[in-house]
């Protein structure tokens, strides 16, 4: 998942910078984001095949993309990690500074789910040893099964963090340009090879498949620290929707909106990536401006508040749902004809994890992220002034 703090309003000047101390804006891609995932395991995940009644089986299906959340949060946690680091490299503490905040910030609640879902039974302890090293998305490598689902994309984002600090730091701003266009450029190549041969697990999945999401993320953090002006930046978002949105349609027929051929399987990932690539410059035109009461929706930004944490718990709720109530409350488990139950299923679980989430958030991971500042300092001032950004800001960052 991606960084995360405590964020505040955002600042009254009109036609703010868009790399701001605060974006509050991002908080509400990430509620957004997790709340597509939750849906999708509330309900579609499940229920697709029941047989409901033509509003709630329309309902069901609407949940079907929910699975796009995961890409949005590539591109945000690529956007966040590269920028925190391209503006921090000069730090004589650079790699201390990053890895032990990440890790205060990332592992804690990460091992807690390990060992719940451990002793739940909710997973078989050769998939948590795998996941404890972060190789939860290439468990089959090892002829074990991915038990709990949503731990392959935190795979995905752990390997970024181990890996991209040193690429950061060895290459020039330049070259660093270059190196992210490579992935974002290769990495539909490689699937689509990978395809055509006949090696097509692991297509959504392996890091190495999915990498270009995260480096659109990482040029956009790199775009918006040149002296690029907000009408630019304006130009650059019409013309990612814009070119998502025509070769979607333009590809349909091909079948780019399936990765079962291969038109889809090699660049199907690259036009939702450009997609969320423009939804995040949206964000944050309209949140470093007048409109930013539409980008910062309290729900949402609640929500994105305790994303990590609903992110990891939404699924272990849902099985504990299910496990008690077939045990002690038959009655009440989802059937063919009875949506009300789907329903209920979905406020008592759901709103179970969003409590859980929140309490952990408040009680467990904050008492780990007061230790950030203590043990690395954060000293000097790691946002740079440019051309959309107008004004100095103060030494704090998103992290």
């Amino acid at each position: 998942m991606v960084p995360h703090s405590n964020l505040p309003a955002a600042s009254s000047t009109t036609d703010a910078g868009l790399i701001r101390t605060f974006m509050p804006e991002l908080d509400t891609i990430r509620g957004i984001a997790v709340l597509a995932v939750v849906l999708l395991h509330g309900f579609y995940w499940h229920y697709a095949g029941f047989s409901f009644g033509p509003l709630a089986r329309a309902f069901v299906l609407i949940t079907a993309p929910g699975w796009l959340g995961v890409n949005l949060f590539f591109v945000l946690s690529g956007f966040l990690i590269t920028g925190i680091l391209v503006d921090s490299r000069n730090r004589p503490d650079y790699y201390r500074r990053f890895y032990t905040r990440r890790a205060l910030r990332i592992l804690p609640a990460y091992y807690a789910l390990l060992l719940s879902i451990l002793v739940l039974h909710s997973a078989s302890s050769a998939f948590v040893g795998l996941s404890f090293i972060y190789l939860a998305n290439v468990t089959n490598f090892f002829h074990v099964a991915c038990d709990y689902g949503p731990l392959w994309s935190l795979a995905v984002e752990e390997h970024f963090y181990i890996l991209w600090p040193a690429v950061v730091k060895k290459v020039t701003t330049r070259h660093l340009v270059w190196v992210s266009a490579a992935i974002v450029a290769g990495v539909p190549i490689l699937r689509g090879i990978s395809y055509t041969i006949g090696m097509r697990a692991g297509l959504a999945w392996y890091t190495w498949f999915v990498a270009d999401g995260l480096a659109a993320g990482a040029l956009l953090a790199i775009l918006l620290r040149t002296s690029v002006t907000r009408r630019q930046i304006k130009y650059v978002c019409a013309l990612l929707f814009g070119s998502a949105i025509f070769a979607g349609l333009a590809g349909r027929p091909f079948g780019i909106l399936t990765r079962d051929r291969l038109l889809g399987a090699t660049f199907q990932w690259t036009l939702i990536n450009a997609f969320f690539a423009g939804t995040l410059l949206f964000f944050l035109l309209a949140g470093s401006s007048s409109a930013r009461r539409y980008v910062n929706l309290a729900p949402f930004r609640f929500l994105g508040y305790l994303s990590y944490g609903l992110y990891l718990n939404h699924l272990l709720a849902f099985r504990m749902y299910d496990r008690l109530c077939s045990r002690f409350f038959p009655q009440w488990m989802p059937s063919n004809g009875h949506f009300g139950l789907v329903l209920l299923r979905f406020a008592l679980a759901g709103g179970g994890a969003v409590a859980v989430a929140y309490l952990s958030r408040r009680f467990f991971e904050e008492r780990f992220l007061q230790w950030k500042d203590w043990l690395v300092p954060q000293s000097v001032s790691l946002i740079p002034e440019s051309v959309v950004t107008r004004e100095p800001v103060s030494n704090t960052q998103v992290a």
